[in-house]
């Protein structure tokens, strides 16, 4: 089944090199960096918040990579995504490097190793991993690769979906005058703007799939991939080209059990209880002013703003339940969102699963969400 990370649980770390000393130029790569860090951080993807997102563009050295990357891996229990875009070296011994702004052509060790990135994701705490790679392989200035194992090959981590750009030249992975690189314009695209006839969750697998038979059509080289541990099922959006069939009016979706509603089981922050609140309105397709009238009076407009986009979680249940029920949610489902809430409200006043305060001891606050480093 695919799943949406808890975007509360979920980390990424945006890596991109426009500017070479010694490499050609490919100044579409920042323009990747802002529209992805946009996406997965705004209402079309994950709702990740900002500090949840760490981009590292042009980094001097590898330390300046690392370093928000052990931070990100340290935080995440649930996702954690890493994006790198720019050239893609093999070294003599067919090991993966990504090259930095003073990378030298035959000087491997300028470079950032893919084994001290691939280590860090094997150590990290998260339960799932995807990483994407915009890499271009130059004949001329970036070295041999191995045609027997390719950059998905080199690149795999257990527990991981792994998706890579498979561009031979610079041309492939970033035509002259594009916003952005191939690879990446053609995944912003599909988060942007969904799969006609596509599943209600993107997941990686359907992504790949996508993206092949686009990147083909256009004569641009088709991406590669592996899945190690179900991670093909983790989702990065909803298909939006689903949603916009959705009802608009205040009439009762006649089947609303068939709607693939936000699982409130997947739950495990404050975050990402009020993003997939948040979600269960666009899956609906009604307007707030719907909602609030479906709901006889019972929400209003502003408790519906105000519901979703507050960071605490609200003192009783009642406007929440409402809220749900005016969207079409079904009742076994809103028992579960029920219970989702009182799990939540239960750790942060430090009551133990199935348990109760333990006289004299202070409730636990929630922690401060991680202030990942961005450049």
């Amino acid at each position: 089944m695919s799943v949406l990370p808890d975007p509360g649980a979920s980390r990424a770390v945006l890596i991109g090199t426009s500017r070479y000393d010694h490499l050609e130029q490919l100044p579409a790569v920042s323009n990747n960096l802002t529209a992805l860090a946009a996406i997965l951080s705004g209402p079309l993807s994950l709702r990740l918040p900002a500090p949840h997102v760490a981009v590292v563009e042009n980094p001097p050295d590898p330390g300046t990579v690392l370093d928000p990357l052990r931070h990100a891996a340290a935080e995440a229990t649930d996702t954690l995504i890493v994006y790198y875009a720019g050239h893609g070296l093999i070294d003599a011994h067919d090991a993966l490097a990504l090259a930095l702004p003073h990378t030298r052509p035959g000087r491997v060790e300028t470079s950032l190793s893919y084994d001290w990135l691939r280590q860090i994701l094997l150590d990290s705490r998260a339960q799932r991993h995807i990483v994407l790679l915009d890499c271009c392989y130059s004949g001329l200035a970036l070295g041999r690769m191995n045609a027997a194992q390719g950059l998905a090959d080199q690149a795999a981590v257990e527990g991981t979906f792994l998706l890579a750009a498979s561009a031979e030249t610079r041309t492939a992975l970033a035509p002259i005058g594009d916003t952005h690189t191939a690879f990446t314009g053609a995944l912003l695209d599909t988060l942007r703007h969904g799969i006609p006839g596509g599943p209600p969750l993107l997941d990686l697998e359907t992504v790949y799939r996508h993206l092949r038979l686009t990147l083909e059509a256009r004569a641009h080289p088709v991406p590669q991939a592996r899945n190690r541990n179900s991670g093909a099922r983790v989702a990065l959006t909803r298909n939006h080209a689903a949603l916009k069939t959705a009802p608009v009016t205040a009439t009762a979706d006649p089947q609303p059990e068939h709607r693939l509603w936000p699982d409130p089981s997947t739950i495990r922050t404050v975050t990402g209880y009020f993003a997939n609140l948040a979600a269960v309105r666009e899956v609906s397709g009604l307007t707030q002013q719907e909602v609030s009238r479906r709901s006889a009076g019972r929400v209003s407009t502003g408790t519906i703003s105000r519901l979703i986009n507050r960071d605490t979680l609200p003192a009783t249940w009642n406007s929440t339940a409402a809220y749900l029920a005016a969207c079409g949610v079904p009742a076994d489902q809103i028992e579960q969102w029920h219970g989702a809430w009182q799990k939540l409200r239960d750790e942060s006043a430090g009551v133990p699963a199935g348990g109760t305060v333990e006289p004299g001891k202070a409730p636990r606050r929630f922690s401060a969400l991680w202030r990942g480093r961005g450049q």
